[in-house]
């Protein structure tokens, strides 16, 4: 007797998603790869269809962070795993893009040298070991995915085998990503200290600020959001994302029941982690500067507010999270700079409160009542 077949991974994926998600990821497709690229590079600047540079910048960097938030709801929505560190992998990822951004420069720095204007002003004489082969775009490729996920593995390996769990691992990923921050602040390691990398010319060959190349990182930007969003929809409809839900729910029965959750919580957060970097090399080039301060705490935790707006477990709630709570920062940084941060904990303490399911949740309550009967 033949085993029976397997279904190909997008056909199972199809099935669990409803139409109405399909239809909303075509919209988002025809927004992100034909409307946006037409309305930026046809209309003349002074026309009232022009899409502004600014524009498109913002929404690439909005792209990148709805990228992050669905990567931290793989982890704390469906395992249970609150991570206040999501910070350090974003942060790797635009590092290593980085660097393969600043040997793109070449001689047009301040310095004409050969060597990143902060290494000459640092009276650096060579590259160190680790800047080695930055000047290959696959080889930048390929660190972005190996050293967060490398990192991540590490870290994960050793905390999930201790069984640290809950508050415990919050502070703990918390503190790792501060330390990092720290560590990289100091001009001796190699990555620009306070200033971080920054004044970036090109990217393969291309200017990076030509409209060309923006509207392309953009669209990247959102291949990336929409592939994560079905690669999160297959995760959690499998029987992987059954299992890692019962270990979310009660670990101990898990365990009774022979499953061992070092594994499963593993893989989800080392698949989280990557996502996290590929954002970050994909949020650098768009936004022209990549310092410590994206390691920040306050930076992580902004990412878990993200995630608890829009609704935990939902995934499409994280990308509407990150939209509405980034929208709000662009907005009241430049009209009330100083109540910003008094406007988020707000807003965290009342969706806690009021909307624990987030947005999505209040969504879904709302059209729940408008139903018949």
């Amino acid at each position: 007797m033949s085993p029976p077949a397997r279904t190909p991974l997008l056909l199972r994926v199809a099935a669990a998603t409803p139409r109405r998600g399909w239809l909303a990821l075509l919209a988002f497709a025809v927004l992100a790869f034909v409307l946006v690229p037409l309305l930026h590079l046809l209309p003349a600047p002074g026309s009232a269809l022009h899409l502004s540079s600014h524009a498109v910048t913002l929404g690439g960097k909005i792209l990148c962070y709805a990228v992050v938030a669905v990567a931290l709801d793989l982890v704390w929505g469906y395992a249970g795993i609150l991570s206040l560190g999501h910070g350090l992998f974003f942060a790797l990822g635009g590092y290593a893009f980085g660097m393969y951004l600043m040997r793109s420069i070449g001689r047009e720095g301040v310095y004409q040298s050969d060597l990143p204007d902060f290494m000459v002003f640092l009276d650096w004489k060579a590259l160190p070991w680790y800047w080695q082969g930055t000047d290959s775009f696959l080889w930048a490729a390929v660190l972005v995915v190996a050293v967060p996920g490398l990192v991540a593995w590490l870290f994960g390996h050793f905390a999930f085998r201790s069984r640290i769990r809950g508050v415990y691992l919050s502070i703990i990923t918390q503190a790792a990503t501060y330390a990092a921050m720290l560590l990289f602040f100091r001009n001796e390691t190699g990555f620009g200290g306070n200033n971080g990398f920054t004044d970036f010319k090109r990217v393969l060959g291309q200017p990076i600020a030509a409209p060309a190349t923006r509207v392309v990182l953009f669209a990247l930007s959102a291949a990336l959001l929409g592939g994560s969003l079905v690669l999160g929809r297959w995760l959690t409809t499998s029987r992987y994302g059954r299992v890692l839900a019962a270990i979310r729910d009660a670990e101990s029965r898990a365990m009774f029941l022979g499953y061992d959750p070092v594994p499963w919580k593993l893989l989800v957060w080392v698949v989280s982690a990557v996502l996290c970097a590929v954002a970050g090399a994909l949020y650098v080039p768009q936004v022209g500067i990549i310092n410590p301060s994206e390691m920040s705490p306050a930076s992580s935790i902004e990412i878990a507010i993200w995630v608890a707006v829009g609704g935990r477990g939902t995934l499409v709630g994280p990308v509407l999270g990150a939209a509405l709570v980034n929208l709000a920062k662009s907005w009241f940084t430049v009209a009330f700079p100083e109540l910003w941060l008094l406007f988020l904990g707000t807003l965290f303490v009342a969706v806690t409160l009021l909307l624990p399911e987030g947005v999505v949740g209040l969504g879904r309550r709302v059209l729940r009542r408008g139903e018949p009967g």
